[in-house]
């Protein structure tokens, strides 16, 4: 081979070569990769994260809703599934009845209770310097008043028309509520089976009730409790397992 021959290529020449056009072909599928995205999100395509909070909410509470219903089919399939085929020993049908009211699983209607609470008008006369925290009504004073009604004997009760029990649980953000997967504005409606003098001496006696009236006095939060002779309660539409946190496998007692 003489000086002026060309050097064929060496052995690590050609690996070196097929890495670079791997490498351009990669980085020209991720170019048109994310060109495909842009211009999906730009003609509002990608409609699964929804352009506010509001939006959000109206289209879980959709689905909450159509969910409650499944699960009072498959309720009533469980009912009818579990009725016993044959005869079975005799039991106190009373107590049936008490647990089944205490529970919710049934619907119940008597005598009893309403109570509502407001926030305060926005165009009032309020006090200088006051809050704009203290003219709204907050999960505290709705647990108040849920809390006083079963001290109070209480037998069965709603919150927003929805059976409350042993497993529900409310939280308050802003002013809106949310229960059992649900969004509500104020006001905030709490009905409750029972002797209604019982219970309206037990609103009188929580101190928690008390200093939300100074405020309805001061600022105007609505209050409101009447004696009803028919309320109608619907059953509990959730499922009624309790869940739980458990210690991790290993973790040291």
């Amino acid at each position: 081979m003489s000086e002026t021959d060309p050097v064929p290529a060496g052995p690590r020449q050609r690996p070196r070569r097929l890495r670079s056009t791997l490498t351009v072909a990669l980085v020209l599928a991720l170019a048109g990769l994310m060109f495909t995205a842009n211009a999906r999100l730009a003609r509002g395509e990608e409609s699964r994260h929804p352009e506010n909070l509001a939006q959000l909410v109206d289209r879980e509470s959709g689905r909450v809703e159509r969910l409650s219903g499944t699960v009072d089919s498959l309720n009533d399939e469980i009912e009818t599934l579990s009725a016993p085929s044959g005869p079975v020993p005799a039991v106190d049908s009373d107590q049936i009845m008490r647990t089944a009211v205490a529970a919710g699983t049934v619907p119940v209607s008597g005598p009893g209770l309403s109570v509502a609470l407001d926030d305060a008008p926005r165009d009032g006369s309020h006090p200088e310097g006051l809050s704009a925290d203290a003219l709204v009504v907050h999960q505290q004073d709705v647990q108040a008043v849920v809390n006083a009604l079963w001290a109070g004997g209480a037998e069965a009760m709603t919150l927003q028309g929805q059976r409350v029990t042993a497993t529900s649980a409310f939280r308050c953000a802003g002013n809106i509520l949310l229960l059992h997967g649900r969004v509500y504005s104020p006001p905030y409606v709490v009905e409750a089976l029972g002797d209604p003098s019982a219970m309206r001496a037990a609103l009188d006696r929580s101190e928690n009730i008390q200093i939300y009236q100074q405020y309805v006095d001061a600022v105007g939060l609505g209050w409101s409790v009447q004696d009803d002779d028919d309320i109608d309660m619907p059953r509990y539409e959730g499922a009624l397992e309790l869940t739980y946190a458990r210690p991790a496998t290993g973790t040291p007692s």
